[in-house]
């Protein structure tokens, strides 16, 4: 009777057990249902109106619209070819026709991976769910938008056919290069309308928005030909198709059209802007929302950078012999010579050109934003700042240029050298920096220390990875262009700093402005030593390592240093006048080693400087000569070029140097 008794109470227990789960389970579901239906969004009536998005604008400096995105053009299902109709439901939903908005096997599957398996969400959706998706400003994978999505799916299924939903959907896909919707992927892609399609044209564009990027046919045909003829597959497995159709198709010549250069004035530049963007309010927003935003771009100036940078490119091909480069690098990824252009306003940090290539669509890879590129010697004015600025050093100080080798816990020596591997003894420091001798700069950061020369870049807005070892003062470092003319700029400003920027406001549709740049400058850098360095930064265009910029007939006042690392792999040149300040980077991006067809060197001086001068010469034309202000504890004084002395009319080549009164 007592182990009846007990069986009894177990099992009661177990009952209970059992209907308490049940009902905490339903209790979880019902909060689940409570907060995906809070604000849910309404699907629009007539359902087509999903796509009616207003445009994105962006406009240049001058309130010239330089893009426009967004504003679909919307295509009746009938004046669809029947092809991509097939297409498209064997590719994404081929049970359209069949579900009431959800694929159930799928469904189950997906819910079983999100909710057991940590760290991952499964997509099982539908095409009337993908379309629901769009309702929504957020991609987040996670299971509550799943459910809410699922909801609106529901809805739409409820409210409208399935012709008017795939009529909807149709339109609204992304198939990449900027078209959105099947009547821009038939004219972007082939030049025609949706309608005239042929089977082999649809099934390449069929498959194009699972991954618009990876399988786009103008940069990567084989890849979209390989998704071509998984779509095909998929026809002729759901029997919209035999394999002789497939086959004839896929065998079938796809004429794409020539891909025109879009309404844009140059894609690095938008490239950057998109991103920032994209950022802040994420792509559905910026794609969907009906932005206006205004930028700092110069369109004239860009164009002059564009044209700069392609010649300039251009003729150093010219003079490079190429047999020299490695068969590593000579691959079908290698890109060839390329090179950046960055121009940064001294006075507020507004970017006014950026160039990231030789081609946008060749190579979209922004070089003007990436910090993986050695600055050789353009970095050793941050170093000869922390010499003026803690050692209590002149540029008429002398130092000798003179085999080096200097200690390094734990390492072999530091023995740096001179790319012309002479040396040239005792010199002021003003020649050493104008002629970019590498010994000098070795001794002033063993004596000052590499923090020196870090804490200097940093103060002028460098915000890539520098090691405090001395090899930084030599420019060992990667670094971007922007950051390179961001940083120049500070030393054209006297020492002020302005953040560089691309966006000057951003408005939503009703004119709401959601941000706005507000200029300010920040002190970093004293005046007086600022001034110094900058004259000593004039002598290496008016008689140093970038003179070529005053025989290319540049004449107004300006500053700058180049820059050239081991084995040529990276020139440099970053200049500026009082109003503009500009960086040049020129190399491969493997890395290889620039030389002429006589075995020499490319240099800063010769790979970059030119490019500078050139578009520097266009984009300062008609602006009257301005001299950077020396301020009122500053003088000049002549010196003899070896000993630092007062120089007299017996003297070699005197250099002339600022000195700050009762400094000197």
């Amino acid at each position: 009777m007592i182990p009846l008794l007990r069986l009894f109470q177990a099992s009661t227990t177990l009952i209970f057990v059992l209907a308490s789960a049940g009902a905490l389970a339903a209790m979880g579901l019902f909060c689940l249902f409570l907060v995906a239906v809070k604000d849910l969004p309404r699907v629009p009536e007539p359902i087509s109106r999903i796509n009616d998005t207003p445009a994105t604008e962006i406009f240049s400096a001058d309130g010239r619209r330089i893009l426009t995105i967004g504003g679909r053009e919307t295509v009746a299902l009938d004046d669809v070819s029947y092809a991509f109709i097939q297409a498209i439901l064997a590719t994404e939903d081929h049970r359209f026709w069949e579900h009431r908005g959800i694929n159930k096997l799928r469904t189950v599957k997906a819910l079983w991976v999100t909710l057991f398996e940590p760290g991952k969400v499964q997509g099982a959706s539908t095409i009337t769910q993908q379309l629901a998706k769009n309702l929504f400003f957020s991609f987040e994978r996670t299971y509550i938008r799943k459910f809410r999505e699922l909801l609106v799916a529901f809805q739409i299924e409820a409210q409208f056919s399935k012709q008017e939903i795939l009529e909807a959907y149709i339109n609204q896909i992304p198939f990449g290069v900027g078209a959105y919707g099947i009547g821009e992927a038939a004219r972007t892609f082939f030049g025609k309308s949706a309608g005239e399609l042929t089977l082999a044209e649809a099934s390449l564009l069929a498959g194009l928005p699972k991954s618009p990027t990876r399988y786009n046919p103008f940069r990567y045909p084989e890849r979209a030909r390989a998704r071509q003829q998984v779509v095909l597959q998929r026809m002729v497995a759901t029997g919209m198709i035999s394999r002789q159709e497939a086959m004839e198709a896929e065998t079938a010549a796809n004429d794409l059209r020539a891909q025109g250069r879009p309404l844009r004035v140059d894609s690095y530049f938008l490239d950057a802007v998109m991103k920032s963007l994209e950022e802040s309010y994420s792509p559905e927003v910026v794609y969907h929302g009906g932005l206006r935003v205004y930028t700092t771009l110069d369109v004239g100036m860009q164009q002059m950078a564009e044209t700069a940078l392609q010649q300039g490119i251009a003729q150093l091909e010219s003079q490079m012999d190429t047999n020299h480069r490695s068969t590593e690098a000579l691959t079908e990824d290698d890109t060839g010579l390329q090179g950046a252009l960055v121009a940064v306003e001294v006075n507020t940090g507004a970017v006014k050109a950026l160039v990231g290539g030789r081609d946008f669509f060749q190579t979209p890879y922004n070089r003007a934003l990436q910090n993986n590129r050695q600055p050789g010697s353009g970095f050793k004015p941050f170093l000869y700042y922390g010499v003026l600025e803690n050692l209590n050093k002149t540029p008429a100080d002398v130092m000798v240029d003179k085999p080096v080798s200097i200690p390094v816990a734990g390492k072999p020596p530091w023995k740096p050298r001179n790319f012309e591997r002479t040396f040239n003894g005792p010199m002021v420091i003003k020649k050493a920096f104008t002629e970019s001798v590498n010994t000098v700069a070795a001794q002033l950061v063993e004596a000052s220390g590499p923090e020196a020369v870090v804490n200097t870049a940093r103060r002028c807005g460098v915000t890539s990875p520098l090691g405090s070892v001395y090899s930084v003062a030599l420019g060992t470092f990667g670094v971007s262009p922007l950051e390179m003319a961001a940083a120049y700029a500070t030393f054209a400003s006297g020492g002020v700093r302005h953040p560089p920027y691309w966006i000057r406001r951003v408005e939503d549709v009703s004119g709401r402005v959601l941000e706005e740049h507000i200029i300010t400058g920040e002190r970093v850098l004293n005046e007086s030593i600022t001034y110094q360095l900058v004259d000593m930064m004039t002598g290496v265009i008016d008689e140093g390592t970038g003179s070529v910029v005053r025989r290319m007939g540049f004449s107004l006042p300006a500053a700058g240093k180049t820059g050239t690392t081991n084995d040529y792999n990276d020139a440099w040149f970053t200049g500026f006048t009082p109003n503009l300040s500009t960086s040049v980077w020129v190399g491969f991006d493997r890395g290889q080693g620039m030389r002429d067809k006589n075995g020499a060197g490319i240099t800063g001086g010769r790979g970059a400087a030119p490019i500078w001068a050139q578009f520097m010469k266009q984009a300062t034309q008609g602006e009257p000569p301005k001299a950077f202000m020396a301020p009122p504890d500053i003088y000049f004084q002549k010196v003899n070029p070896e000993t630092g002395s007062w120089a007299g009319f017996w003297t070699h080549n005197p250099v002339s140097v600022a000195l700050r009164k009762g400094k000197s």
